[in-house]
């Protein structure tokens, strides 16, 4: 019969590091970009805006086209988001996934 308390404690363990993962998620910040450079997106941990740049030569170009690069270096953020929380999370867990948990990005 399998020890019951050696589970609560390996629970209990994985809460605290998932808690530290949160934390740290929280204060990380990706870059997307696109267009060479010309737009810049920067997000926080949890997918916020926290800034954007955009190039005074793009400035030149038709709305579509500036509103089409926001749009890429906002998905290039996102993907580098994901990529580091799930690096993150894999930290804690040891890279025991969480069979049906999608992280909300």
């Amino acid at each position: 019969m399998t020890d019951f308390s050696k589970i609560l404690d390996k629970a209990k363990e994985l809460e605290a590091k998932m808690k530290e993962s949160q934390e740290k998620i929280k204060n990380i910040k990706v870059e997307g970009i696109s267009g060479s450079n010309s737009v810049k997106v920067i997000l926080d941990g949890e997918g916020e805006m926290q800034k954007i740049e955009i190039s005074d030569e793009i400035l030149r170009e038709e709305k579509s086209i500036i509103e089409d690069l926001i749009v890429a270096a906002h998905n290039n953020a996102k993907a580098h988001l994901k990529s580091k929380t799930t690096e993150e999370i894999s930290k804690a867990t040891g890279g025991l996934g969480i069979p049906g948990f999608k992280w909300p990005l």
